[in-house]
């Protein structure tokens, strides 16, 4: 390492604290260079001028993040005492400076990888997460395995920074006596802490903040597109202590919102109850891109279906060709699903508002005489499953701590789906009918792995995941060969939905409300539920679904739609960045910081390239999406998301 040294030049403190701020601004910029050219399908309208914007405006991000970062190590830089030019301190400085940047480095090149997933930079709600879910550690070890060049390149720029750091030294201004240099050093110091406590708004990144000629940022062409500006270090400290909830106005009274969105449901039907079993599937990461019977214009071989099995059963049932997932996570999804709770802001689970009373298809059900279970073959306290299923009111989780062996463990994530679907086969045909049972498949998720044996019969497509929902598929198979034989399958609804959506490498998939499609299907065995919904439908439109068709008796609160419903006015609820997304009809709108701020129309530009705000208005739509805003972050902060709160 002594050929690495460099001989440092002195020269004025000030200037040295300057060029090391702004050394620190070009290495940000370069990752954030990096962080567009791994993802550069993830930003498809974003050309040279535009990114020459995006990289102008990332500078104000940038200061916030480095200041907020480097207040620690700017106080003992700018101490007004002569001790600090000594060498021994100079390399006490040297240690703060690269462990408080090494950290922002880090986060700032794993996001290369983790925004595939989420579609946003980690936020503090991110840390909650994972200190939430128990089956993180092993994830993480094979994370750094999978993608060693994320780690090379930490390892790479911290080398560089390391070196530039040492080119200059830092000296005392020459001829300032005592009383000056003291004097001058508490003034720089205090004002390095107040512009960077000034520098981060915790409100909003969009809003009040240190950038203020970018405060509209009218350049970008997309809400995702923010991600690009931002970095990471700011998205997570910008978060720091902010409420997830606040009630909303747009409306004056609860009445007038009502009348626009009530998500208290009301049956009407007056008919007996249908007993019927539930078995709800969620399948990880069953983006519709994988399914072929939904995606007929694929002409490539290698878009060829992954999904055989599930393709034969859509035919034989209801199917949703127009659905969408609430959220981009697991954990998202599982609310969505089984409580029609969508995730707006952060999930539900990691909320301030998350002991909030709530009902779900398993509290509603079990007070109607049914037994619930919640199957998933992860290890116990996974995303926290076993927690929000309590919550739900499901009366039994079971995890990995459950399954009888771990011979069919894969050694990461959980037992591998083809056994553990069986073993879910056997549990619910020991239930007492009429039942809610749910399960949550696991082999579809990174590292992407599956069966030895399987490997030669699933090979790879476009990407890794593609053989592990071939595999999934399979074992999908497999559970419904079993369930045929057993005396509740035909009194039994089947519900299929993917968690999420994930990144499938196809083009065409590669848009902001792309980026949420997934499969529904409704599935009777007797053939009773049979054709094809083209209208649009979420998760949450799941539960008022089930509970519709099972001429429910009692009102309850959901903030979705049944699919059994014709005078039901559909939507789409999702959250991307800082803007409320919101499907009707063939239109796409955008409501950031209260704004309409977009307006596509999907079915005449499914990519999205052409802003219609200034040039038609949907009020009706726009009321809509407001109401159902302000319907559930009144209700979550008034914890009034059970009938009669």
């Amino acid at each position: 390492m002594r050929n690495f040294r460099v001989k440092s030049k002195e020269i004025n403190e000030h200037l040295v604290l300057l060029y090391r701020i702004s050394l620190l601004m070009a290495f940000y910029s370069l990752c954030r260079i990096l962080f567009y050219s791994f993802n550069t399908l993830s930003f498809p309208k974003v050309i040279f001028l535009s990114f020459l914007e995006i990289m102008k405006a990332g500078l104000f991000f940038d200061i916030q993040a480095i200041l907020y970062l480097n207040v620690v190590y700017a106080i003992f830089f700018l101490l007004p005492f002569r001790f600090r030019f000594a060498n021994w301190y100079q390399h006490f400085l040297k240690l703060v400076f690269m462990i408080g940047n090494g950290l922002g480095l880090a986060f700032n090149l794993i996001d290369i990888i983790y925004y595939r997933y989420i579609l946003k930079r980690i936020t503090a709600s991110s840390i909650d997460i994972a200190a939430f879910d128990a089956g993180n550690i092993k994830l993480i070890f094979r994370f750094i395995h999978d993608f060693w060049y994320i780690a090379f390149m930490l390892i790479v720029l911290l080398f560089a920074l390391s070196i530039l750091y040492s080119v200059f030294k830092p000296k005392p201004v020459a001829g300032r006596n005592s009383l000056i240099f003291f004097l001058s050093g508490t003034v720089l110091l205090f004002g390095f802490i107040f512009l960077a406590e000034r520098g981060i708004d915790r409100k909003s990144p969009l809003s009040n903040g240190f950038p203020v000629f970018y405060r509209n940022f009218a350049f970008l062409n997309a809400p995702e597109e923010l991600s690009l500006v931002q970095n990471t270090p700011f998205s997570m400290i910008s978060t720091l202590g902010k409420k997830d909830f606040g009630s909303k106005s747009y409306f004056r009274s609860e009445e007038e919102t009502s009348r626009i969105f009530n998500p208290v449901h009301v049956p009407a039907s007056g008919e007996p109850m249908r007993k019927d079993n539930v078995v709800i599937i969620i399948l990880e990461s069953f983006g519709k891109a994988f399914v072929g019977s939904l995606n007929p214009q694929f002409s490539d071989p290698r878009d060829r279906s992954y999904t055989p099995f599930l393709d034969s059963l859509m035919s034989q049932g209801l199917i949703c060709t127009n659905a969408f997932a609430n959220g981009r996570k697991s954990i998202d999804g599982i609310p969505a699903i089984t409580a029609s709770i969508p995730e707006l802001i952060v999930p539900y689970t990691v909320t301030e508002c998350k002991e909030n009373k709530i009902n779900s298809l398993a509290s509603l059900l079990v007070a109607e005489g049914y037994q619930s279970a919640f199957y998933h073959a992860a290890p116990n306290g996974t995303m926290g499953f076993n927690v929000f299923t309590k919550m739900a009111g499901y009366q039994k989780y079971s995890g990995l701590n459950e399954y009888p062996d771990r011979v069919e463990f894969d050694g990461v994530w959980g037992i591998w789906d083809e056994a553990y679907f069986q073993y879910f086969a056997r549990q619910i045909n020991d239930m007492k009918e009429p039942f809610l049972g749910t399960i949550f498949s696991v082999s579809s998720h990174h590292p992407y792995q599956i069966p030895e044996k399987y490997k030669d019969r699933f090979p790879e497509g476009r990407i890794s995941l593609d053989k592990c929902i071939r595999y999934t598929d399979h074992s999908l198979q497999k559970f419904f060969d079993t369930a045929r034989k057993m005396p509740w399958y035909k009194n039994t609804l089947f519900v299929i939905s993917a968690d999420h959506a994930i990144n499938s490498a196809i083009p065409e998939y590669y848009s902001s409300t792309k980026y949420f499609s997934i499969p529904i299907l409704f599935y009777k065995p007797d053939g009773s539920l049979k054709g094809v919904d083209d209208q649009l439908v979420q998760q949450t439109d799941i539960m008022p679904s089930i509970l519709n068709y099972l001429n429910y008796p009692s009102p309850y609160v959901s903030f979705g739609n049944s699919v059994f419903d014709p005078l039901a006015k559909r939507f789409v609820l999702n959250y991307l960045e800082e803007s409320y997304q919101f499907l009707s009809g063939d239109y796409a709108l955008y409501l950031t910081n209260d704004k309409l701020t977009n307006i596509y129309n999907r079915k005449d530009d499914p990519q999205l390239r052409h802003n219609l705000v200034g040039k038609i208005t949907l009020p009706e739509e726009e009321q809509r999406m407001k109401a159902v805003i302000q319907q559930y972050m009144n209700r979550m902060v008034e914890n009034r998301m059970i009938v009669g709160k």
